[in-house]
């Protein structure tokens, strides 16, 4: 883990913003979904592989389902990695927008 770059797509810096944006809380993929309003289909893909880069970390709730009402759910933290990561693609993105409306 932490060994692969993520592809820093439109989608995956909606999900990191998010995550960033609530850095000291575990997120649902389901809140992560209703936030991004990304499909499942390309929301979990995005979440395993910044999981591999080591940019987040995931876990299951420990609840039991049924005392619940409602299907377990995983629960998604960034790390400090991740949030420095997310930073700096962001920081990237906004500082050369900054030099051009200047020029």
């Amino acid at each position: 883990m932490g060994e692969t770059q993520p592809q820093l797509t439109t989608q995956t810096l909606k999900v990191l913003a998010i995550l960033l944006s609530r850095a000291q809380d575990e997120i649902s993929g389901a809140e992560i979904a209703r936030s991004t309003k990304l499909a499942s289909g390309t929301l979990y893909p995005i979440l395993m592989r910044i999981e591999d880069a080591g940019w987040v970390e995931s876990r299951w709730e420990v609840e039991d389902p049924r005392e619940l009402g409602r299907p377990r759910r995983r629960l998604y933290q960034i790390t400090g990695l991740g949030a420095k990561k997310t930073r700096s693609a962001f920081r990237e993105l906004v500082f050369p927008l900054k030099e051009f409306a200047w020029r």
